[in-house]
C-alpha cells in the first residue's frame, strides 16, 4: 500500500479565552486506562455539495467546540502519590494533516495492518505528562478521494460517553448547528479534590479490582502469555443468532423470569465460555472478567446530563474455565449480571474513599507498564469485554456526509474486546477482539457454532 504522507501538524486552541487553572479529577479519571482511546471514522468522498476545505473546516469547528469543552484543551501533571490533576491552561489540542496515494477500496482489508495504524495519532509517553496533548486527530485523505478521521483521546479525563459527546457537538458545530448538550464540566459531583462525608465501608467492596488477576496455572506470571501475537477481528452477530442465544440463556435455570439477561450479559457471558474453550484451559483454571460499568444513572443523586470525565468503573466477574464450560450460557450471563447489580450508589462511593485512602495510585494506572509484559488486567486466562451498544456512535457528520464506516483504533491487547451495534441498523452487534493468534480460529469456531 502506499504510504501515508504527514502534510502539516497543527495546535488548535479554544476559539476564545476559557477559565484557567488547577481543575482536580475525579478518582475514576486516575485508575486504569490512563492513556489516549482511538476511534476512526471513514467518509467517502464529499460531495459537490460540500464547498469548505475539510482541513479548514474541522481545524476551525475543533477551536470552537473546544471553547465549550475546554478541559480538553488543557494538559495534565503529576501531584505526589501518583495522583494526576489537570492544568486548564489552553495549551491547545493536535490536528495532523495527511495524504495516501492509495485506493480505499474494502475497510476489513485494511484493519490491523501497520498502514492502518499509520493513520492514528501517535503518542510518545516517554515525554513529560505536562507536554502530551489530551486529545489528537488525524485526516487523511486518500487519492479515490475518499478520508479518514482518527481520534485519540485521553481516559484519564473522559471516558467514551463524554468522548462521544465531544465528537458530536464538534460536528454539530461544523454543520453550524448549537451545542445539544452544553458539558457538565465540576466534577465535584463526584467529589474530585475533596474529603467524601462520613460513609459506611461497604461490605462488598474489597478493591478487587485493583488487586492481580488470575494467572494460567503453573505460572508465576504473564510474561511469556503477554510475548505472544495477537490478532484483531470484527466478528457479526445477526438479528437471528442474538435470538438463538436469546432464547438459549433466558430459559435457563439461571435466568430472572421478570427481566431476563440484557444484550450485554448474554453475549459476554458467550465471549467468555468461547474464550475459554479456545485457549484449552483445564477444568480448574480460574479466569476473570474486566466489566466496565456507567454509574451515571447509579449514583445519587444521578449525575447531571452532559456530565464530562469518567462515569465508568471497572467490576470483574470470576469463575473457573471448567464450570463455565460445563453449566449452560445462563451460568455465565449470572456471573456478569451479579457483577454488574453489584455497582449501587454505596458501591460507588466506598470505590471513591477505597481510592482517596490508598498511599499510592501508581499500580492502578496503565501508563506506567505500557510496553511491558505487567499491567492491564487482560491476557490469557482472563479477558474484558467493554460495551458500546448506548453510545452514540455513527453518524458523525461534519458537513459531507456521516461516514460509512467507525470503528475502535488500534487495539493489541490479548483478551480485550468491544461490543458494538451493527451500523445497518438491523438489531445485530459487531464484535471487536483481540486474541492470540493461536487461539483465534478456534475462538471463531466456537463463536458460531456454539449459538
Amino acid at each position: 500500500m502506499a504510504p501515508i504522507i504527514i502534510r502539516n501538524t497543527y495546535t488548535v486552541v479554544p476559539a476564545e479565552p476559557t477559565w484557567t487553572g488547577r481543575f482536580p479529577l475525579a478518582e475514576w479519571d486516575q485508575v486504569g486506562t490512563i492513556t489516549h482511546v482511538p476511534t476512526i471514522y471513514f467518509y467517502d468522498k464529499p460531495p459537490d455539495s460540500f464547498q469548505g476545505n475539510v482541513v479548514e473546516t474541522l481545524k476551525n469547528s475543533l477551536s470552537r467546540a473546544l471553547f465549550h469543552f475546554y478541559p480538553l484543551a488543557g494538559r495534565l501533571r503529576w501531584l505526589p502519590q501518583d495522583r494526576l490533576e489537570l492544568d486548564c491552561n489552553a495549551a491547545g489540542v493536535t490536528l495532523i494533516e495527511a495524504e495516501s496515494e492509495a485506493e480505499l477500496i474494502d475497510f476489513n482489508n485494511f484493519l490491523g495492518t501497520e498502514e492502518f495504524e499509520k493513520l492514528v495519532p501517535q503518542v510518545n509517553y516517554k515525554s513529560p505528562i505536562e507536554t502530551i496533548p489530551l486529545f489528537l486527530a488525524q485526516v487523511t485523505k486518500f487519492k479515490c478521494g475518499r478520508i479518514s478521521l482518527s481520534v485519540k483521546v485521553s481516559h484519564a479525563v473522559v471516558d467514551g460517553q463524554s468522548a462521544l459527546h465531544f465528537l458530536s457537538e464538534w460536528g454539530r458545530i461544523a454543520r453550524g448547528e448549537p451545542l445539544e448538550t452544553v458539558p457538565f464540566l465540576d466534577r465535584k459531583v463526584l467529589w474530585a479534590g475533596e474529603q467524601l462525608p462520613p460513609f459506611a465501608t461497604s461490605p462488598q467492596y474489597e478493591g478487587k479490582e485493583f488487586k492481580e488477576p488470575p494467572l494460567l496455572i503453573g505460572e508465576t506470571d504473564c510474561v511469556e502469555e503477554r510475548k505472544k501475537e495477537t490478532v484483531v477481528a470484527m466478528l457479526k452477530l445477526s438479528k437471528s443468532q442474538l435470538q438463538k442465544l436469546r432464547s438459549k440463556v433466558n430459559t435457563s435455570e439461571y435466568a430472572d423470569p421478570a427481566r431476563g439477561f440484557t444484550r450485554y450479559e448474554m453475549v459476554t457471558g458467550h465471549v467468555w465460555r468461547c474464550a475459554c474453550k479456545a485457549r484449552g484451559h483445564s477444568p480448574e483454571q480460574p479466569t476473570g472478567l474486566v466489566i466496565s460499568v456507567d454509574a451515571r444513572s447509579r449514583v445519587q443523586p444521578p449525575l447531571p446530563r452532559g456530565y464530562f470525565g469518567n462515569a465508568t468503573l471497572d467490576v470483574v466477574a470470576a469463575s473457573i474455565s471448567g464450570e463455565l464450560i460445563t453449566n449452560e450460557l445462563g451460568f455465565a450471563a449470572g456471573k456478569i449480571s451479579k457483577a454488574i447489580k453489584n455497582v449501587t450508589n454505596e458501591y460507588v462511593m466506598t470505590g471513591i474513599e477505597y481510592l482517596k485512602n490508598h498511599e499510592d495510585l501508581k499500580e492502578f494506572q496503565d501508563i506506567h507498564t505500557l510496553g511491558s509484559t505487567e499491567g492491564p488486567f487482560y491476557g490469557n486466562p482472563n479477558l474484558g469485554l467493554v460495551s458500546w451498544l448506548t453510545l452514540p456512535m455513527y453518524g458523525l457528520d461534519f458537513g459531507w456526509g456521516q461516514e460509512v464506516y467507525m470503528g475502535p483504533g488500534t487495539n493489541d491487547l490479548d483478551g480485550n474486546s468491544l461490543l458494538l451495534p451493527d451500523k445497518t441498523e438491523d438489531g445485530s452487534l459487531i464484535l471487536a477482539t483481540c486474541q492470540q493468534v493461536v487461539h483465534m480460529e478456534a475462538f471463531k469456531k466456537h463463536f458460531y457454532e456454539d449459538i
